[in-house]
């Protein structure tokens, strides 16, 4: 922390850092206190420490909240980087058994890796960590690294073609895709040809709600369409619409496998290629050294080989 003199880091403690910090990010006082589990007024005369060894204001009152000088802000990723580095080794010196491991740990992903990666580790969980809990939630991909940026998420699982250095990314399993519908279906019962896959009415999975995907991608190479009925956002919807209609559905793999029978559905091999996709696990890079994260990534790694 070149930009600080060592007469003031001797009256700094880390408590002003992570209110500094705080600020900077909520810009209000009542949100930073709220985090911490502070008062206002303590954050208050946390904040006139600050100013007096830092010879700065820091923050000046606007009526939406805090607006941090141009100096609190050349600051913050000096005194950011500073926390994490300590964050780190004093994570990395914590002695880590997962029988006695308290908290909670936060993943996220579509439910086609959920709900195939998600039962396994819990069972995994039950034996080794009984004390863990584990909350999920569905997010984008970008939307996934920006909370663990934030530090609201611990985990991601998905296709991250591209992650940035400040990422760690583990490979899991290569997922392809399988064609979905009813038992005895009039077309597929028949024939799984592509000709068949081209008169037949599609149903997609598409978060965004789009009308197009991979499968009409390949297609399209082909000079060939297909003609989708209708689309969802996640695959369980999808497999519930499949089994009360003659609509047939293009999925990834695992998870038409794992639950095809329970709504009464057959699975057939895609009648094209289509290229496959890596499922992998992400997580910000200043957890490297965290043996509670490592070990959590190792049980789903663990988890991902059993299905």
């Amino acid at each position: 922390m070149s930009d600080l003199n060592e007469m003031q880091l001797r009256r700094l403690d880390l408590s002003l850092l992570l209110i500094f910090l705080g600020l900077v990010k909520h810009r209000k006082a009542a949100l930073v206190a709220d985090d911490m589990g502070l008062t206002q007024s303590s954050i208050s005369h946390a904040l006139n420490r600050l100013r007096d060894i830092l010879g700065d204001e820091l923050f000046l009152r606007r009526p939406h909240g805090f607006e941090p000088t141009s100096y609190a802000l050349k600051l913050e990723p000096v005194i950011r980087e500073a926390v994490e580095q300590l964050s780190s080794i004093l994570k990395f010196n914590d002695q880590f058994s997962p029988e006695t491991a308290l908290g909670t740990f936060r993943i996220s992903g579509f439910d086609s890796e959920l709900a195939v990666l998600i039962p396994a580790l819990l069972r995994h969980l039950e034996q080794s960590a009984p004390n863990l809990q584990v909350t999920t939630r569905a997010a984008s991909r970008n939307e996934a690294l920006r909370l663990i940026d934030e530090r609201k998420l611990d985990l991601a699982l998905g296709f991250f073609w591209d992650v940035p250095d400040q990422y760690c990314k583990t490979h899991l399993y290569d997922e392809g895709y399988v064609m979905v519908a009813r038992k005895y279906h009039p077309l597929l019962s028949k024939s799984q040809s592509l000709e068949t896959f081209l008169k037949a009415r599609h149903l997609i999975v598409s978060p965004k709600g789009d009308l197009t995907g991979i499968v009409d991608e390949q297609l399209q190479h082909m000079g060939l369409t297909r003609k989708i009925s209708a689309g969802v956002p996640l695959f369980f919807p999808a497999l519930a619409t499949l089994s009360e209609s003659d609509l047939i559905a293009t999925m990834p793999s695992r998870i038409a496998k794992k639950y095809a029978k329970s709504f009464g559905l057959e699975t057939w091999a895609a009648p094209l290629e289509i290229r496959t996709f890596d499922v992998s696990v992400v997580h910000h890079r200043r957890d490297e050294k965290n043996p509670l994260c490592n070990w959590v990534v190792e049980q789903i790694k663990q988890a991902a080989q059993t299905i």
